[in-house]
């Protein structure tokens, strides 16, 4: 005698697999067991690999942008960090009362950048000028100026390169993403048109490709746009001190040449 079952019967999903015959179809069956497995999370590299080549080629450029835009932020960084620290030490020496000359010698021995460069281009051209040539004494004050305004392009072209590229990234990365997104929903729909189901788990996968193209475009496109804004913000400070000290040193060079004159 065979005992007793105690419990309840899903019915409704016990029906499912059999046909209006009242027999098993194993296809469903396999359906059935597979569906909760492949309908669990998706991992980002099975989002790339299940993608369409056309949306694979966005996510794989959206992510090179976003690796070459992280490598920018850190080297522009230190960069800015250095300029404003090499400015600060170039000041305390400069307004110390050491002599200009021995300051411009013991600069002149290494490589300077932004004010320590600006101040050493100019005190070339001061020596340069007065040593050849001490009758033209007029025209001292305008080539200094010249060379002083040539050294900040120079300085200021150095600290601003590649932050053209962080505002390229800024702007076009979501709209990149945008497009991969539409392209993975257009896929998803032709999927459906094709099996002629419109089963989540047939649905999701596509939609989730698809918006992981544009998840993509604003993780690299957030830290471009912040980031270029604050470089931004670091250059016309440094450029304004850069401007200031070559107003102070053209005052400064005014007076020597009124005292030779």
């Amino acid at each position: 005698m065979l005992p007793e079952f105690h419990g309840s019967c899903d019915c409704a999903r016990v029906s499912q697999f059999y046909d209006m015959d009242g027999e098993m179809n194993p296809a469903d069956v396999a359906q059935s067991a597979v569906a909760p497995v492949s309908a669990g999370g998706f991992s980002f590299l099975e989002l790339f690999l299940h993608a369409s080549i056309v949306v694979q080629l966005i996510m794989g450029g959206l992510g090179l942008a976003s690796i070459w835009s992280w490598a920018i932020i850190f080297e522009k960084l230190l960069a800015f960090r250095k300029a404003r620290v090499e400015s600060d030490r170039f000041e305390q020496l400069f307004w110390s009362g050491q002599s200009l000359d021995e300051l411009y010698t013991n600069l002149s021995r290494g490589r300077t950048i932004t004010m320590a460069a600006l101040f050493v281009a100019a005190m070339r051209e001061w020596k340069r000028s007065v040593e050849g040539n001490i009758r033209a004494l007029g025209g001292i004050q305008l080539r200094v100026e010249k060379v002083m305004d040539v050294t900040i392009s120079r300085e200021m072209e150095r600290l601003d390169r590649r932050l053209l590229f962080l505002a390229t990234v800024g702007s076009t990365a979501p709209f990149v993403g945008l497009f991969g997104t539409v392209w993975g929903i257009m896929t998803s729909f032709q999927s459906i048109a094709v099996s002629k189901n419109t089963s989540l788990s047939v649905v999701a996968p596509g939609i989730a490709e698809a918006l992981f193209a544009t998840a993509l475009g604003l993780m690299a496109a957030i830290p471009a746009v912040i980031f270029y804004n604050k470089f931004s913000a670091d250059s016309a400070a440094i450029s304004q001190r850069l401007y200031a000290f070559s107003d102070e040193f053209a005052a400064i060079v005014s007076r020597q040449i009124d005292v030779r004159a």
